[in-house]
């Protein structure tokens, strides 16, 4: 292993894309240095690492892995310990969403949605414990909250996001005084290429007290509070919504 690196190191999963890239640029704006994970978005991952690398050099490391390929975890923290040193923040940030209709809902579909939004989050948090112990750092998790309001038609992505945040406060309680875990969840905030049409969105938007969707930035600013500027709170999930989950 080298020597401890001098700035702070974070790895974000699905970092080359949507909220996931905003918050590595977030994060590299406070001072953190960044190992990017990507599955196959390797073109947006490589342009967002050169972007970083342009602000501030050897501040990057790009990390391909399929996140259902369970020995993949610990070896993207073994490679990110080789190269940097240290890692005191993870970010499970990688998604996959889709809709599965009840009576349709298939073992494959299961497979894959719980894999990235609970599996994934689980053994990699697992095999990033003694770095984030000995630095004292903290795990992320990116929720919904449809984990505690569920979507119509999408069951298995519901259920495997509540399954995250279950995991996130268990690990709260295990991984403490050492390590904090916290998840935010996010509501409208970037709506999926094959999303609500225009006038579902805003009949949601009108039921929502904010009264308009947030940003990928609400949600990455969430983030770089709860890992830095968060040192009493552990086991929490922040609905970042525009309190959605209030209205009926």
């Amino acid at each position: 292993m080298p020597p401890r690196h001098d700035r702070p190191v974070a790895l974000i999963t699905g970092a080359g894309r949507r909220v996931g890239a905003v918050t590595a640029r977030t994060l590299h704006a406070a001072g953190y240095d960044l190992a990017l994970h990507y599955r196959r978005s390797a073109d947006e991952a490589r342009a967002l690492a050169d972007e970083l690398e342009r602000q501030r050099g050897g501040s990057t490391l790009l990390l391909q892995a399929e996140l259902a390929d369970l020995p993949a975890l610990p070896a993207m923290i073994e490679q990110l310990l080789t190269h940097y040193g240290r890692l005191d923040a993870l970010v499970n940030n990688a998604s996959a969403f889709f809709p599965t209709p009840l009576g349709a809902a298939t073992p494959q579909q299961w497979n894959e949605l719980f894999a990235s939004n609970a599996q994934a989050p689980f053994f990699l948090s697992q095999a990033a414990i003694p770095a984030l112990r000995a630095a004292r750092g903290g795990i992320v998790n990116m929720v919904d909250i449809y984990a505690e309001r569920p979507l119509a038609e999408h069951p298995l992505y519901c259920m495997a996001k509540a399954a995250l945040a279950a995991m996130t406060r268990s690990l709260a309680l295990e991984l403490g005084p050492d390590i904090r875990v916290n998840g935010v969840a996010p509501g409208a905030v970037m709506w999926p290429s094959d999303g609500k049409p225009y006038d579902d969105q805003q009949a949601m938007l009108s039921r929502t007290p904010l009264q308009r969707a947030g940003t990928a930035a609400d949600v990455a600013g969430a983030v770089l509070w709860l890992l830095r500027d968060a040192p009493f709170v552990t086991g929490q999930i922040i609905r970042v919504d525009g309190g959605r989950t209030l209205s009926v």
